[in-house]
């Protein structure tokens, strides 16, 4: 149950600024909104519904906007959004795998293309990155939820395949079959969990300096800036020094 996630590094976590609430907003409910038109728009038989629920509650997205984001999925002639993902890479052979929802592919692919060429990277074909990277369920819980063997306990019970506590949050890794009966059993112990989502985790990381990394996050930022991006994420790590001079 054991390893070196690193995940400060491995995705970079920008806070929620009150500047950025408003597209986080949005992003969770083009998010809310397709998993309730591919499948029923009750969360209770909807899992991805439920997940893009509980990811929008833990940063205090509004009931109505969550309510109107379900509703608007089964109004006639809404958008219909395509999911896409694009995989490419950053200076210094940082891996980068974009996930977006988008009612446009061709504009969306030329923005991603753009972005990634403005900041010295390039896009690739699909599976170029994605293959070094494990699909897994992802839970975070605040340290309140309990102490870090009880959360150990908890996860090797549930049927989690890690749990690692830091500084910050305790953080669980499922796989992707598991993932919804495991979000489901740890609610029952410790109460909802502060985010719960399927991501992409690599199994290796790249050590950028402060010039490259400089340029990596300046696309990470742009990319997460664009309103059909829902996620993005790289395999890279930088050390807290760095990670914190340029993050200022």
């Amino acid at each position: 149950m054991s390893g070196h996630s690193q995940f400060k590094n491995i995705m970079y976590r920008k806070g929620a600024q009150d500047s950025k609430r408003s597209k986080m907003f949005s992003k969770f409910a083009r998010e809310i909104t397709a998993a309730a038109k591919i499948g029923l728009p009750d969360p209770a038989m909807n899992p991805r519904l439920r997940t893009a629920i509980l990811a929008a509650r833990a940063q205090n997205m509004p009931k109505d906007n969550i309510e109107r984001a379900i509703k608007k999925s089964q109004e006639a002639g809404g958008a219909d959004y395509i999911e896409v993902r694009y995989e490419g890479f950053a200076p210094g052979g940082v891996g980068i795998i974009v996930e977006a929802l988008t009612d446009n592919r061709n504009r969306t692919a030329g923005e991603v293309r753009s972005l990634f060429t403005k900041y010295g990277g390039n896009l690739g074909e699909t599976g170029a990155v994605s293959f070094s990277f494990d699909r897994v369920g992802e839970i975070e819980y605040p340290l309140s939820a309990g102490s870090a063997e009880e959360m150990l306990e908890a996860a090797i019970e549930a049927g989690a395949d890690d749990c690692e506590s830091d500084a910050e949050a305790h953080w669980l890794t499922t796989t992707i079959d598991a993932f919804s009966e495991v979000q489901a059993e740890l609610e029952k112990k410790f109460g909802p969990a502060k985010s719960a989502a399927i991501g992409w985790r690599p199994q290796n990381t790249v050590e950028v300096d402060e010039e490259k990394g400089e340029k990596l996050l300046k696309l990470i930022d742009s990319l997460e800036d664009s309103d059909d991006v829902q996620k993005v994420y790289a395999n890279f790590e930088m050390s807290d020094k760095v990670m914190e001079k340029l993050s200022a």
